[in-house]
C-alpha cells in the first residue's frame, strides 16, 4: 500500500483524529509536521481556509478532517469505524460535528489557544479571564452533555467508532493545558475518555506529542526525524506565521 501524506501538526486533534484512524485502519503515512499558522502559499492552495490536516494520496487532495475520515471509511472499509445503521451512522456524524465544532470552541480556541498557542506562535500574554470562564462555565457544560451519553462501558456504539476517536481527541489536549476531567463531578465521561485514550492507536501517538510540546517550533522536523517518523521529503512550512480565515476545522 502506498504511503499517505498527511500536513499538519501531531498536536492538532484534528490531525490526531485522522493519524487514529489511519493507524487503526493500517493505512501507511507519510507526514509534514506543520502547524498551519506558518503554511506557505503552496499550503494556502491546498487548504484555502489554511486549515490542517491535510490528506493527499493518489487520487485526491483534501483539507478538512471529518471530509478525511469519511473518504478513509469509504476507501478502506474495514474496520468499520462509521456505524452501520442509518440513525447509529447519523448518530456517530453528530457526534464527530460536535466534536469538531463546539469541543474544538472551547478546548482549543478558548483554552488551548491561550495557554499554549498565543504565547508560542504571537507572543501573546494568556487573558486569564478569558481562561477561568472557560474552566468555569464552558467546559462544564460540555462534560454536563458528554456525560448524558458516555457509555457505562466500552463505547458509545459497543466497538469504537469515529464518534468516540473525535471526542477523545481533545482531551490530550486539555491535558497539554493541564486540566483534567473531576471524576467525581462526571465519573461516566472520565472512565469513557480514558478508555478511548488507552487505545493503541492513541498510545503510539503519545510519546510524540509530549516530546513535541516541549520543542520548539523550528526544530520539529529534526526532533521527529530523531524519533524514526516518517516524513515527507518537502515541508509547506515557512518561517513566519500568517493567521487563518477559520479557527475551526
Amino acid at each position: 500500500m502506498q504511503a499517505v501524506q498527511i500536513i499538519g501538526s501531531f498536536l492538532s486533534p484534528y490531525v490526531r483524529k485522522v493519524l487514529v484512524v489511519m493507524d487503526l485502519k493500517e493505512i501507511p503515512y507519510e507526514i509534514d509536521p506543520i502547524v498551519p499558522f506558518f503554511g506557505d502559499d503552496r499550503f494556502s492552495e491546498l487548504s484555502p481556509l489554511r486549515r490542517i490536516p491535510v490528506l493527499i494520496d493518489d487520487r485526491v487532495t483534501l483539507p478538512d478532517s471529518s471530509v478525511i475520515c469519511q473518504y478513509l471509511e469509504d476507501r478502506y472499509p474495514e474496520p468499520r469505524l462509521y456505524p452501520s445503521g442509518i440513525a447509529d451512522r447519523a448518530r456517530g456524524r453528530w457526534f464527530e460535528e460536535y466534536a469538531d465544532s463546539r469541543m474544538g470552541e472551547v478546548f482549543i480556541w478558548q483554552l488551548f489557544n491561550e495557554v499554549a498557542i498565543k504565547p508560542a506562535v504571537w507572543g501573546e500574554r494568556t487573558d486569564d479571564v478569558a481562561v477561568a470562564k472557560t474552566l468555569d462555565d464552558d467546559i462544564p457544560k460540555v462534560l454536563d452533555y458528554l456525560e448524558l451519553h458516555a457509555p457505562i462501558d466500552s463505547f458509545i456504539f459497543g466497538d469504537v467508532s469515529i464518534a468516540d476517536i473525535s471526542i477523545a481527541c481533545f482531551f490530550r489536549n486539555a491535558a497539554f493545558a493541564r486540566f483534567r476531567i473531576d471524576a467525581a463531578r462526571w465519573p461516566l465521561t472520565a472512565a469513557y475518555i480514558d478508555r478511548v485514550l488507552k487505545l493503541d492507536s492513541f498510545e503510539k501517538l503519545k510519546p510524540i506529542e509530549d516530546r513535541l510540546v516541549r520543542t520548539p517550533l523550528p526544530q520539529t522536523r529534526t526532533v521527529l526525524a530523531e524519533m524514526g517518523v516518517p516524513l515527507t521529503r518537502e515541508t509547506y512550512g515557512t518561517s513566519s506565521p500568517r493567521r487563518g480565515l477559520m479557527r475551526i476545522d
